[in-house]
């Protein structure tokens, strides 16, 4: 995590926020052009996600939901005007892409996988999401409709000729995507944090919910292939996951669906 130095008119904000921001060390911490996060260094720290209005809202419902689990930041305030805003508490640690945890790829590997099969575990009887597969589906429809397809970051054992053939595997197999799992949605390195090699927290859980485990797989699979630079460590997560719980056809279902979204 890159933090920057600025500066911000302060009265941009909504009211509520002023106090804190006031005499703050503020620094811009945003990996995407898609929302600002800002750091606020006072007290024991605050983290601050901006986007257009609505933007947040799913975002801060998990968030909350996973803090009470105990795998994720207190959300201290969602305020919906003309943008979003959500504070956080500050998360003690660093993601997984920090060079330290990068540079001992296998130890990396094994805690990112033991992770998730824990998450997997929870009990998601009270989880306000419970339609990921659902929502999952119907966001490819409407992207297929809209002409969006792209398969460019997406590992060549995973790919597609082209969109008709992608298509294909989600209608013949969109049935067998199961809602029955606790999912992170985007379960990448960037979004797992870890103080000194222990679990800290998720972050970035906009898509999360209840759906089909394949998902976060995927996603972990993908991560470890773009942030670690080679496919090595695939089989070496899938293992340390529980093989067993592992149907590599649906994996490229999942695959199939992200092409579209």
């Amino acid at each position: 995590m890159t933090l920057t130095p600025i500066k911000p008119d302060i009265n941009a904000y909504p009211a509520e926020l002023h106090q804190l921001l006031i005499n703050a060390n503020i620094y811009d911490s945003s990996c995407s052009k898609a929302a600002q996060v800002i750091f606020i260094d006072k007290d024991d720290g605050y983290f601050l996600k901006s986007a257009p209005k609505d933007a947040l809202k799913h975002e801060a419902t998990m968030t909350r939901y996973f803090h009470s689990k105990g795998v994720a930041a207190n959300v201290l305030a969602y305020i919906s005007d003309e943008r979003d805003y959500m504070l956080t508490t500050k998360v003690h640690g660093s993601d997984g892409t920090t060079p330290v945890y990068i540079e001992q790829p296998e130890r990396l590997c094994d805690i990112f996988a033991e992770r998730l099969a824990e998450l997997h575990a929870f009990d998601f009887s009270d989880c306000p999401i419970q339609n990921h597969t659902e929502q999952f589906i119907k966001k490819a429809e409407t992207n297929k409709f809209q002409g969006s397809y792209d398969k460019s970051h997406f590992p060549d054992s995973w790919g597609y000729k082209n969109e008709e053939e992608a298509w294909s595997v989600i209608e013949k197999n969109r049935c067998f995507l199961r809602t029955d799992t606790l999912l992170h949605g985007d379960y990448c390195l960037p979004n797992i944090v870890l103080n000194n090699w222990k679990f800290a927290a998720f972050i970035d859980l906009d898509q999360g919910g209840v759906g089909d485990r394949h998902v976060d797989i995927f996603w972990a699979a993908w991560t470890l292939y773009w942030n670690l630079k080679t496919q090595k460590y695939k089989n070496r997560f899938f293992d340390a996951y529980g093989r067993d719980k592992i149907d590599e056809e649906m994996l490229r279902v999942v695959a199939a669906l992200e092409v579209f979204s």
